[in-house]
C-alpha cells in the first residue's frame, strides 16, 4: 500500500502496517501530526536548554534521568493502566481505554491506533520529565530533559511501528525487540510490556523470551474484555459496534468485507481463529 499524501491528512484512511513498505512508514511517520508536535517541542526545549545553559553536568544528569524514567514510566503505565480492567468499567474512561489500547490489541497493524494520543502523551511525559529535570538542573535541566524525552518518544514510537511493520529488521536489536513485542500481542499479553527496553520486565518478573515459557492467553486480543464483561460494562462494546471476547475476537478493522491479515512474523493465532 503506497502512501500518497501526508498521514495527518488521511484520518479516515486505514494505514495497515502489514501492507506498507519501510518507505511508506517513514513518510507516514514524519508527516503524522503527533510526531511533528514531538519534534517541535523537542527542538524548542533543546534551544532553551542551550539558551539557559548553566551547569553541563547537571544538564547531562537531567537527560540521563529522562532516559531512565521514560522506560520505567512506560512499563508502569502499560502494565498497571493500559492492561488494567478498571478503565473499561466506567463510562467516563471506557472510550479512552478503547482508543489508547483496546483497539491496538484488536488490530496491532492499524497505524492510526498504534501511536499514543498526543493529548495523553505530551502532558504525561512533560508533566513527569520536566519537573525531574528542574530538580536536577533548574530551568536548563528541565528544558534539556524535556527535549531529550521528545527524542526518546519519537524513537519509541518508530520502533513500535517497526515491530508491527511487515518488515524484517537487519539490525539485531530491532529484530529482537520485535520478536518480544509480537509475543506480547499474539501469544500472551501479560508479559513483555517494554517496547525498546525490557529491563523492567526482567526486574519485575514479567519478561519471557520464548512462547513456551507462558501458556497462550485467551485474552491476548481482547485484554479481558470478554463477551460476559461486555454485557456488564457495555460502553466499549457500543463504541466498537459489537465485540466477541471468546478467544475468537471480531476484528473491527476488517470491515464489512472481512479483509486483513496478521503480520507474517507473528506467532500463530489462537486455536479456532480464522
Amino acid at each position: 500500500m503506497a502512501v500518497s499524501a501526508p498521514f495527518s491528512f488521511l484520518k479516515n484512511r486505514k494505514h495497515q502496517l502489514d501492507r506498507m513498505t519501510l518507505g511508506d512508514l517513514v513518510y507516514s511517520f514524519f508527516t503524522y501530526y503527533a510526531v511533528i508536535a514531538y519534534i517541535i517541542v523537542g527542538i524548542v526545549s533543546l534551544v532553551f536548554a542551550v539558551k539557559w545553559f548553566d551547569n553541563p553536568l547537571r544538564m547531562l544528569l537531567a537527560m540521563l534521568a529522562a532516559s531512565v524514567v521514560f522506560p520505567f514510566g512506560w512499563y508502569l503505565v502499560h502494565r498497571n493502566i493500559l492492561h488494567a480492567r478498571w478503565l473499561y468499567k466506567s463510562p467516563l474512561t471506557a472510550s479512552t481505554w478503547k482508543r489508547i489500547h483496546f483497539d491496538h490489541h484488536q488490530d496491532p497493524n492499524d497505524l492510526r491506533v498504534l501511536f499514543g494520543a498526543l493529548a495523553n502523551v505530551l502532558p504525561t511525559v512533560g508533566g513527569v520529565i520536566a519537573p525531574i529535570g528542574y530538580l536536577i538542573g533548574g530551568r536548563s535541566g528541565a528544558a534539556a530533559a524535556l527535549g531529550w524525552a521528545m527524542v526518546i518518544t519519537c524513537f519509541y514510537e518508530f520502533c513500535h511501528c517497526i515491530q508491527h511493520l511487515n518488515y524484517t529488521p537487519k539490525l539485531g536489536f530491532l529484530k529482537e525487540i520485535k520478536r518480544l513485542h509480537l509475543s506480547h500481542h499474539f501469544h500472551n499479553e501479560q508479559g513483555n510490556y517494554g517496547i525498546t527496553n525490557y529491563f523492567w520486565d526482567r526486574l519485575f518478573g514479567t519478561y519471557y523470551s520464548k512462547a513456551a515459557e507462558l501458556p497462550k492467553s485467551p485474552t491476548v486480543f481482547n485484554l479481558g474484555y470478554t463477551a460476559d464483561e461486555a454485557k456488564r460494562y457495555p460502553w466499549v462494546d457500543r463504541l466498537s459496534g459489537g465485540t466477541r471476547g471468546d478467544g475468537h475476537p471480531k476484528r473491527f478493522w476488517q470491515g464489512k468485507d472481512g479483509q486483513g491479515t496478521q503480520p507474517e512474523e507473528a506467532p500463530a493465532s489462537p486455536e479456532g481463529s480464522p
